[in-house]
């Protein structure tokens, strides 16, 4: 099949490469002319573990391409998936500028039947204003073309994406017509075989099931962390309760990490668009505005900690192992290091940072080389991501580094009794 696929962020690469990669010719298209360039050169502008190999072995063998221009190539394509960005508004909603632009411009070239598809998640809702966009603009130029609509939101974990994509738990496609369900078909069979796990069901569910997810995900998420922080509050240890009600099958072992907050670019921002809608709607959602509160008053959590055991951090050195949200990521998007960050700068201290793939951000602080060159002379060691480097350091070698043997572990890796006997401070959460 020939698809094009606009937006060459995370969702729009890996989705068009991960197409490519089972025989579809894919063009992916971006109006950033730099992006672009970069990617014809070979550069991928994200870190994801595997995609670049698969990007350079199917630029190789012709199935993938990269282009400005959808003008150029909507003519050869069935299918043109939307996958740009839906940032998030001041209020919380979803700014749809992005996407209802793909629509017009859809709009205003196709000549034949063709599928518009939206990968980029949305409200529910939107697939009506797309519907009414790409009408308009057919209506400007007095012709009657028939197009499909299809939502087929995406459900990638950033760091495991490509074994998301490749071999799916299940494909979530909303169609209108049966003609857009046999494009659909056509396109994710080969992925599926021997179980052909897509859901089919209308748009505007399709749409919800993707906000809805991403929103129970987090719930389990702030839920662990309350129960974390009451855990310490009366003495019970939340990783035992995390194991005592996980092993109940209607529960499961899943989200269930207490931890220093969640962030990355689908959690806080499907959580408040959802709330948004329920908002406008006359239909507050209490318990997810309730959810992204706890979030937003997790991310401190690690500061006060840090507070706790040094008093004023005037002047303090502090080690920040980790900055992106999660491990296999560059992605720092609401990530709980830059709150964390934002507290220490605000109470007088200086920060030493490391992580394995980020080496910046646009806070004013120190990069260090390795976790080791971060930690000397530090007041305090933080650990913010559980990257796989962090889990196993030499204890005895930082002991002798730090200025003060202080550690916060915002992940809950490190064995509490094993750093005590080695004398340090430790705090974990919960």
């Amino acid at each position: 099949m020939n698809i094009a696929v606009v937006g060459t962020g995370y969702v729009g690469l890996v989705t068009g490469t991960c197409f490519a990669e089972m025989g579809s010719c894919v063009t992916c298209i971006d109006v950033d002319r730099s992006k672009i360039d970069r990617l014809k050169a070979g550069e991928i502008p994200i870190y994801e573990p595997g995609l670049k190999e698969m990007v350079d072995r199917n630029v190789a063998e012709s199935r993938l391409r990269f282009s400005t221009s959808l003008e150029e190539h909507i003519h050869e394509v069935e299918i043109v998936f939307c996958a740009v960005g839906t940032p998030q508004r001041e209020d919380g909603s979803a700014n749809l500028d992005y996407v209802l632009s793909v629509a017009r411009e859809f709009g205003r070239l196709i000549n034949k039947s063709t599928l518009f598809a939206t990968k980029s998640t949305v409200p529910v809702g939107t697939c009506h204003l797309i519907r009414q966009t790409i009408e308009a603009e057919l209506k400007k130029r007095g012709m009657e073309v028939d197009f499909d609509l299809a939502s087929n939101p995406e459900f990638l974990k950033e760091g495991d994406a490509i074994k998301d994509f490749m071999s799916p738990d299940r494909v979530v496609v909303g169609v209108e017509s049966e003609r857009a369900r046999q494009l659909m078909t056509r396109l994710y069979r080969p992925f599926l075989i021997n179980n052909f796990r897509v859901i089919f069901m209308d748009i505007a569910s399709a749409e919800m099931t993707k906000h809805a997810a991403n929103a129970m995900l987090a719930t389990r998420i702030s839920f662990m962390n309350d129960m974390a922080n009451l855990c310490e509050l009366v003495g019970a240890d939340i990783n035992s309760v995390r194991r005592g009600i996980g092993s109940d099958l209607r529960i499961g072992s899943k989200f269930l990490y207490a931890g220093c907050g969640y962030g990355g670019s689908c959690f806080p921002k499907d959580v408040r668009a959802l709330y948004q809608v329920g908002r406008t709607l006359g239909h507050p959602l209490r318990v997810l505005e309730a959810v992204d509160a706890v979030n937003e008053d997790q991310k401190h959590l690690l500061s006060q900690k840090v507070q706790k055991h040094l008093g004023s951090l005037q002047g303090k050195r502090i080690a920040v192992l980790g900055l992106a949200f999660k491990p296999n990521t560059d992605d720092i998007r609401e990530a709980p290091s830059l709150t964390l960050i934002d507290d220490l700068l605000t109470a007088g201290a200086s920060v030493v940072a490391f992580d394995p793939i980020v080496k910046k951000t646009t806070r004013a602080i120190d990069y260090a080389e390795d976790m080791y060159d971060a930690l000397q002379g530090a007041d305090a060691l933080v650990l913010v991501t559980e990257w796989k480097a962090f889990r196993m350091p030499d204890w005895s070698r930082i002991r002798r580094l730090m200025r003060t043997p202080v550690v916060i572990d915002g992940r809950n890796i490190y064995e509490a009794s094993e750093l005590r006997e080695a004398g340090f401070i430790y705090e974990g959460i919960g």
